[in-house]
């Protein structure tokens, strides 16, 4: 059992945009966003290009949701297919935030996602009611300047307020948990991936030791998850027990910081060199984001995925250097490493890399036999300065410019997608 009386009881409402970005389009079209049949396509000319979001119409009535393909879509003259708009949506979401900031001050916002944010009430409830006037208040004040719908759950922690939302705010518009609705309501769940923060993976695993719903997860033996999952057991087993620490703007669950990136690619790729421009200009984009936090890594991993027309498969390694780095020939010279150890000559459709075992870039091992290692470190920082001042495109390296490079497109793109 778990004594609640001594964990923190907050009041943190968990907002939702409903289907956010066909929301937004279908305001933008003068549709009413619950009523309407609105899918937002990548690119409407590629029938394999993925569903980025789907009406609540849409999703009901025809099965598409998120991450379905444009060839799944009936040819029904009801529905609208349209290509997305991120910098618009990225600016609605930007003005949402200016609303939540009427009822409490910055620090009490946390930006999830795009459509996604917390927002700590505890000291605001003397001006505005209860939690739950609060969220009736935002929801009212987004749909009447927003024209957009949006679910808010309520919870004690940031891990109640977002399974509130998941699992009963979405279907009634605002709902609220506290404690004492664990086990009538928590615990009832199954199947396990409808909980938050469980994967098939994961479900699998426990369905494998005789574990189906979260109350028996609850009741598990601690000791025996831990053993299984180690930490990640522990975590499961307290968040069955709806307890959660982390700080309003923590991740809930926290992982091993890391800086990564994925591309799906647009076209098949068999030419090694031109696979190899891509992994150049993708070690690019992993430096400039360590550089930004300012720091560096010592593991590099290269995970490449073979296109399905062979039949799918493909590698994921890692390789751990001695001096951290967030130099993009560094990463470069290890990803080349590994492609060339592992890389069997297949059709190339995903290209995933990430630099791991972070530290501060704040100190640098002089070497000898290696005296611009601070000048390209550098340099690097100096690269940064320029395509934030003057544009992501401003300054590209050659292979930008030839038939397999992305980065020269992929700069006219917010989030991967047209503006």
């Amino acid at each position: 059992m778990v004594d609640y009386s001594t964990l923190p009881q907050n009041k943190i409402l968990c907002v939702d945009m409903k289907s956010f970005y066909a929301s937004c389009s279908a305001v933008m079209n003068g549709l009413d966003p619950l009523e309407s049949y609105i899918a937002i396509v990548g690119d409407k000319k590629r029938q394999g290009s993925v569903v980025l979001a789907a009406s609540p119409k849409l999703k009901k009535e025809f099965g598409i949701k998120t991450g379905s393909r444009l060839f799944e879509i009936p040819k029904d003259p009801r529905i609208e297919l349209i290509e997305p708009k991120m910098a618009t949506y990225l600016r609605v979401s930007t003005e949402i935030t200016r609303l939540f900031n009427r009822y409490v001050p910055k620090e009490a916002i946390h930006t999830y996602s795009v459509d996604e944010s917390f927002i700590k009430v505890d000291g605001v409830m003397h001006l505005w009611g209860d939690a739950k006037t609060i969220a009736e208040k935002i929801k009212n004040d987004i749909e009447r300047q927003f024209q957009l719908p949006c679910a808010i759950g309520i919870g004690p922690n940031m891990l109640m307020a977002k399974l509130c939302l998941d699992l009963e705010a979405k279907k009634k518009g605002v709902a609220e948990w506290t404690f004492e609705d664990v086990q009538t309501k928590l615990w009832k769940v199954s199947p396990l991936r409808e909980m938050w923060g469980i994967g098939r993976r994961v479900e699998k695993t426990l369905n494998s030791i005789g574990i189906f719903t979260v109350g028996q997860l609850a009741c598990y033996d601690l000791e025996q998850l831990e053993k299984k999952f180690g930490v990640m057991g522990n975590q499961l087993y307290y968040h069955a027990w709806g307890v959660d620490l982390s700080d309003l703007g923590a991740p809930i669950i926290e992982g091993q910081i890391s800086f990564g990136k994925s591309q799906i690619l647009l076209r098949d790729y068999k030419d090694p060199e031109k696979i190899k421009h891509v992994i150049l200009e993708m070690c690019e984009e992993v430096a400039k984001r360590a550089r930004t936090r300012k720091k560096a890594g010592r593991t590099v991993s290269l995970g490449i995925g073979y296109s399905q027309d062979e039949f799918g498969g493909g590698f994921h390694r890692s390789r751990t250097i001695k001096q951290p780095t967030n130099v993009t020939m560094d990463l470069y010279r290890v990803c080349l490493e590994l492609f060339q150890e592992h890389y069997n000559g297949k059709t190339v459709r995903q290209i995933s890399i990430a630099l791991s075992n972070i530290v501060d870039d704040c100190e640098l091992q002089l070497d000898l036999f290696d005296m611009g290692a601070y000048k390209r470190r550098e340099l690097g920082y100096v690269v940064d300065s320029i395509r934030r001042r003057f544009g992501p495109g401003s300054l590209l390296r050659a292979v930008s410019f030839t038939a397999g490079g992305t980065a020269r497109h992929r700069s006219t793109l917010v989030g991967g997608h047209k503006m």
